[in-house]
């Protein structure tokens, strides 16, 4: 059987262990998106342009990071590769709208 660590959290999750841990939150969209809005004092790494790729070297394995998008897929991905690059405590929290309405 394939064990597939969990990444998604809903936007009661992502509160609680953001608050529970004092993560980091990092905002996976272009900067033309995050002109709109992002989550306080969240660090943007734009997916699409690698900059997640570029950085993740600069990131403290012991730490706990929320990433967020768009709609969630980009960040689902951004998570999934920090994983892969040792990060254990990496966590998709879907779509910036979601977790704003819940704040």
């Amino acid at each position: 059987m394939f064990f597939r660590p969990q990444i998604d959290l809903t936007p009661q999750e992502f509160q609680s262990k953001l608050n529970e841990s004092n993560g980091i939150v990092i905002d996976c969209r272009t900067k033309e998106e995050c002109a709109g809005g992002t989550w306080p004092g969240a660090i943007q790494l734009d997916w699409l342009s690698g900059e997640v790729h570029e950085h993740v070297a600069q990131l403290h394995k012991s730490k706990s990071y929320f990433l967020y998008c768009r709609a969630g897929s980009r960040s689902a991905q951004a998570a999934a590769f920090l994983k892969s690059q040792g990060i254990q405590n990496a966590y998709n929290v879907g779509a910036y709208a979601s977790i704003t309405s819940e704040a």
